[in-house]
């Protein structure tokens, strides 16, 4: 006769070192010991007694615990062994956990950031953390199809950020590349997806490089109602025209207001070579009433909802999209070509500088390159008489 819920409920250990076995059949039994109790079953698989352990009561009830019986006897009935399996499928269980998209990706990224800047570093797991982990992060990355990782490129096409959608794409690419040389992958599925997404269109920036026009912008930016970080920085734009990743990954170790310069890295520019951008009093203002609010952190335009990561790569043109300013129209980048324009064709300034201040390359006349503090003094003046420009156009 079998156990009864009521009996393996009130069976106690009674003391014996080894615990005491109560049978329920079919080679199941009950092991009591001061421990806890134990389901247990016995069994012969080529010729050797082995013993399988069902798991721990109460989690495991009588009723689960005889199932688990009935499932072993129908794998010995197969020429399987029940422990083996047992054993096969906890490893699954455990390479599932531990070969998720998410968790290959951010080895991935780990693995190869020395060979991307800081920034380029952030941006790609942002993107991910953003717009991939939410769909995929959990996936088995052997689980994913072309149709998976299609999906949420689709979405960001639908956001009107085609680029981001194709850099999405072979982001998971390298990804997948990576786990297939770790043997967590059988393929890289990306590469299914030729075509698939629309092509980016190639062009220049929009901008507005007509004076009377920048006015209006200038007078819309001043009035922006949006959070601080996003209208210091939307301020700051016009003056400085750096590039739109170099402003918002600013940070305050990279200022000297009192100076009035701002030394940005080699790593954080596109040329990869430092850059030195003086302050005209204008932007020096914006950053002491910013200073306050974000200068304990590390970036000047933190994350709204983390402060260890700058802001959006997004915000500068959301802002602009807030004030009518479409991005046909005008663009977070279109501030450079309105400097470069308006400070040649209407100030008259020289353009070795302006060129110089754009972090181009820009060579003496023996062919080397100007290094960062190359006419800072006379930059200073030409960015100085931008700012004062800009306020006159405003006003």
């Amino acid at each position: 006769m079998g156990l009864v819920d009521t009996f393996v409920r009130q069976v106690k250990h009674r003391g014996a070192p080894a615990g005491e076995k109560y049978a329920d059949g079919g080679g199941l039994y009950l092991h009591v010991k001061a421990a806890g109790k134990y389901w247990r079953m016995d069994y012969a698989f080529l010729g050797k007694r082995k013993t399988l352990a069902i798991g721990v009561y109460p989690a495991v009830s009588l009723l689960k615990a005889r199932q688990r019986r009935d499932k072993a006897k129908e794998q010995l009935a197969d020429g399987i062994d029940p422990s083996a399996a047992k054993k096969q499928e906890r490893k699954a269980a455990v390479d599932a956990a531990t070969s998720t998209f998410e968790v290959i990706a951010r080895a991935w990224h780990k693995t190869n950031k020395a060979e991307r800047g800081k920034v380029t570093q952030a941006k790609v797991l942002t993107w991910l953390e953003k717009d991939v982990f939410p769909t995929l992060g959990a996936m088995p990355i052997k689980a994913i199809s072309p149709q998976d990782v299609l999906q949420v490129a689709r979405r960001m096409e639908a956001r009107g950020v085609q680029e981001s959608a194709h850099r999405i794409s072979r982001i998971c690419g390298h990804v997948f590349r990576y786990a297939v040389g770790e043997g967590l992958a059988d393929r890289d599925v990306t590469a299914d997806l030729s075509g698939n997404l629309a092509p980016v269109r190639k062009g220049h920036f929009a901008a507005i490089t007509k004076p009377e026009l920048v006015g209006p912008l200038l007078r819309a930016i001043e009035v922006y109602g949006g959070h601080i970080f996003a209208a210091s920085a939307l301020r700051l734009a016009p003056m400085l025209f750096v590039r739109p990743g170099e402003l918002r990954a600013a940070e305050w170790t990279e200022m000297d207001l009192d100076a009035g310069i701002w030394e940005i890295p080699a790593e954080r520019m596109k040329m990869k070579q430092a850059h030195v951008v003086p302050l005209a009093t204008q932007a020096v203002a914006i950053l002491r009433r910013l200073h306050p609010v974000t200068g304990e952190g590390r970036f000047v335009f933190p994350s709204i909802r983390t402060g260890e990561r700058p802001m959006s790569e997004n915000t500068i043109n959301a802002a602009l999209r807030s004030l009518g300013y479409d991005s046909t129209v005008m663009t977070g980048h279109g501030f450079r070509a309105m400097a470069r324009t308006i400070m040649d064709e209407v100030l008259g300034e020289r353009v070795d500088l302006i060129e110089h201040q754009l972090a181009h390359t820009v060579k003496d006349a023996n062919g080397r390159a100007y290094n960062r503090t190359a006419h800072l003094a006379a930059r200073r003046e030409m960015m100085q008489r931008w700012a004062d420009y800009l306020e006159k156009l405003r006003a």
